[in-house]
């Protein structure tokens, strides 16, 4: 194998190498041996150009056009032009799939399934990192900076990677690019041949093993390897060094207490919502009589800023075992305990554990600590809830709309911290909150009003493919637009709340799911929820539902006046709509269940059809037919440019004597260039006649076509040295017959070849390239020369 073989083939495996970093990101290793034969590939196609003389930066763009034909051809066959040719479906469907892959990525914990999306996200990443390491090692002849690329692969894996293994993956991208940074140097050694001395073999015996340098360059990288693995674990100022295990996770250390500062559970919430396809997260089993009231909460956001919500900074202690009771109940509040087992998928990794509200007692394997305040369990040192099953008891707590409505005032301190509203809230935020609890005599008639002004009759509709919205006024926007999800109804209602004097906080979790044949309630990606919570004294923290369509509105929010308008409570949670509701607002006839599931019916068929027709505009049509001729013509570029340069030489010429020379010349070129063509390269050494020699011995010419090349040079020699030039008649077929007998002697693959990818096109980038030269010593010698005067002088 030639050095250059060797460099070729030691950069494809060292992308490789390093893309097994990622295997511990995913269930599933396929996608490696996919990604490996598509490198592969890729790989030979940029051998193959290199061995024709064609300039470097077409070399990479074949290798990329390539590259995404081999995308489209694996994961939007079905869409392609001719199912190999990329066009707008195809590229729609690969953008598609990378959207997807982002949300699955965003959704599931490591080691995720590997689903179509971060299958694409995986193999296209590998190859592109393929394609900049071949184009910096190989095409460019720069091994060095290609390290770049693979470690970025690398720290990518390393940095969403949960196990304990980092080291070994680093060792195996490590070697794979020692082995492309020796195969350099050996190929660079090979040229220059032997530069180290040292005694000459024996007659007739070669020198055992490698070259001398090439050991030493192994040596040092070893050496240079171990030195990266083993000196950070002695630094212990480093604790574990780059590839240590992590640091301690949420909470304290074990037997003690700590704190928890926790990340926003709100970040994959809209993702959830809006999947293509639900999934099962949790399966209950429960003895409660009714599970279509059983939300699991996950994590309370008590810390308002203006902006959003968020979880405070808490402290938490090992899990108490009963659960304390939970602040501000009394003993009046009719009761009963429910005891729920809960199953989490193994793909589900949730560093919060849902729990029915409010908790009682938990059972459950692992290192967890417990939040006092929300009364929460969170994982401690990496745990999650991936796999696991556990029970939880809770109580299920049955207040009275009197019991709400008479509640004391809540302790200074509770009240003090969960009505605190920052000055950058609106004004419009309070002012809408009077305006809608006016004539309330109550927190707890306020609260009402709240919440079936935002499920009932405020004209909000449930959409979500809203945005969250950031900065103060979001919710103010979200007011005047009335459209929204979970988040910016639970937002809203509860800075509202806050701004009556009402403690309020927003919880995070999962509406009721659906229940199965088995008994069983089956809870989904869909069914994620955020809804506030209220406080009451005597009764605690009380959930509100004011998001239409989703969740269960609660007795003691509902009238206690027999009506058919009355919503029921055992209607269990629907899946989220990703569309906006079409219906005009619904009559005041329609009963109240109806109008929060927004199951009333229009005032006319029309308004339920969409208003615009959803299909791709004309721009984007012709963005895609554009792009698709792009795909289709750029391979064709130099056989245009090829057929389009030779009329132009054996065309229509002048006949006179100025014309002579330009016009021989031109067909002289052309026959150079078809020489070319099929293999055989110009000598701009040889005289007219030396190359017209060199051209029929190279091409196997027959006498006919000799004797055309011969009369072609004869023409060249006649205008270039002869003091008079005189047109010469016939050059333009002698040109052809000369063609003629070269494409008679060549292959079926040279003849392929000298049409679809003639070797002359690159005397283009040459051109280029020389025009770009003179344009650069133009303006250097426009350019006023500032010297500084030599230290040697003097």
């Amino acid at each position: 194998m030639s050095g250059r073989a060797r460099l070729e083939w030691s950069a494809a495996l060292a992308t490789v190498m390093a893309a097994c970093a990622l295997l511990p990101l995913v269930g599933s290793s396929r996608w490696i041996w996919q990604a490996a034969l598509l490198v592969a590939v890729q790989s030979g196609v940029g051998a193959a150009m290199r061995r024709a003389p064609v300039p470097r930066p077409l070399t990479v763009l074949v290798q990329a056009l390539v590259t995404l034909v081999l995308l489209v051809l694996v994961f939007a066959r079905g869409q392609a032009l001719g199912g190999l040719l990329p066009g707008p479906d195809a590229f729609r469907q690969l953008i598609d799939l990378l959207q997807q892959g982002g949300d699955d990525v965003s959704r599931y914990a490591t080691p995720a399934p590997l689903t179509d999306g971060i299958r694409l996200m995986l193999v296209g990443g590998v190859l592109v990192i393929g394609l900049l390491v071949d184009a910096l090692a190989v095409t460019f002849r720069s091994a060095a900076p290609a390290g770049l690329p693979l470690l970025a692969l690398y720290s990518v894996a390393a940095g969403l990677a949960t196990g304990g293994w980092d080291w070994l993956w680093f060792l195996v991208a490590a070697a794979g690019y020692l082995m492309l940074l020796l195969a350099e140097g050996r190929d660079r050694l090979a040229q220059w041949g032997r530069v180290f001395s040292g005694a000459a073999p024996a007659p007739g015996r070669e020198a055992a093993g490698a070259p001398a340098p090439v050991r030493t360059g192994r040596r040092i990288g070893a050496l240079a390897l171990g030195v990266a693995l083993v000196v950070p674990l002695a630094l212990p100022a480093m604790d574990g060094g780059l590839l240590g295990p992590a640091g301690p996770g949420a909470g304290a250390r074990a037997g003690g207490g700590g704190t928890i500062s926790a990340v926003n559970p709100l970040v994959s919430l809209r993702d959830s919502l809006n999947v293509d396809q639900d999934r099962t997260v949790l399966n209950l089993r429960t003895n409660s009589a009714d599970a279509s009231d059983l939300y699991l909460r996950i994590v309370s956001l008590d810390d308002f800023d203006g902006t959003t919500w968020k979880p405070s900074q808490r402290h938490i202690v090992g899990v108490p075992d009963p659960l304390p009771t939970p602040a501000g109940l009394s003993g009046d509040v009719r009761r009963a305990e429910v005891t729920t087992t809960i199953s989490a998928a193994n793909w589900y990794a949730q560093d919060w554990l849902p729990m029915p509200y409010p908790p009682s007692g938990v059972r459950i394997e692992g290192n967890w600590r417990y939040e006092p305040v929300g009364m929460t369990l969170v994982g401690d040192h990496g745990q999650n809830t991936r796999g696991l099953t556990y029970q939880v008891r809770s109580l299920d707590l049955r207040p009275t709309a009197e019991q709400l409505a008479d509640a004391p005032n809540p302790p200074a301190a509770l009240k003090r911290e969960y009505t605190e509203v920052p000055k950058s809230l609106p004004e419009i935020v309070g002012i809408t909150a009077r305006a809608v609890t006016d004539g309330a005599a109550n927190h707890y008639e306020q609260a009402v009003k709240l919440q079936d002004w935002f499920a009932l009759d405020g004209g909000f509709r449930y959409d979500t493919q809203v945005e969250v919205g950031t900065g103060s006024q979001a919710i103010a926007k979200f007011l005047a637009d009335k459209r929204g999800f979970c988040v910016h109804f639970s937002f809203a209602m509860a800075a509202m709340a806050r701004t009556l004097g009402i403690p309020a906080r927003v919880a995070v979790g999962f509406a009721p799911g659906a229940p199965q044949g088995d008994g069983t309630v089956a809870v989904g990606l869909k069914d994620a929820h955020a809804w506030p919570e209220l406080y009451f004294e005597g009764v605690g923290w009380t959930r509100f539902e004011p998001t239409p369509t989703r969740g269960t509105l609660p007795e003691y929010t509902q009238s206690d006046t027999p009506s058919t308008s009355l919503p029921n409570p055992a209607v269990p949670s629907t899946s989220a709509s990703a569309a906006p509701s079409a219906s005009a607002p619904a009559s005041t006839d329609c009963p109240a269940a109806q109008r929060r599931l927004q199951e009333c019916p229009s005032a006319s068929a029309q308004a339920a059809l969409p208003v615009d027709g959803g299909g791709p505009r004309w721009w984007a049509v012709a963005a895609w037919a554009l792009g698709g001729a792009a795909v289709v013509v750029l391979p064709l570029l130099p056989l245009l440019w090829r057929r389009r340069v030779r009329s132009v030489r054996l065309g229509a010429h002048g006949r006179g004597a100025a014309d002579a020379a330009p016009h021989a010349l031109a067909v002289w070129r052309e026959l150079t260039d078809t020489a070319w063509d099929f293999g055989i390269a110009p000598d701009d050494s040889l005289t007219p006649r030396r190359a017209a020699e060199r051209i029929i011995r190279l091409g196997r010419l027959d006498p006919v076509a000799a004797e055309s090349v011969q009369r072609l040079a004869a023409a060249v020699e006649q205008v270039l040295y002869a003091p008079r030039p005189r047109p010469v008649a016939g050059l333009a077929e002698d040109a052809r017959r000369a063609a003629a007998g070269l494409r008679a002697t060549a292959s079926r693959g040279a003849r392929l070849r000298a049409v679809l990818a003639p070797r002359s096109t690159a005397s283009v980038a040459w051109a280029l390239s020389v025009r770009w030269s003179a344009l650069k010593s133009r303006a250097t010698a426009h350019r006023p020369s500032l010297r500084r005067p030599s230290r040697q002088e003097g």
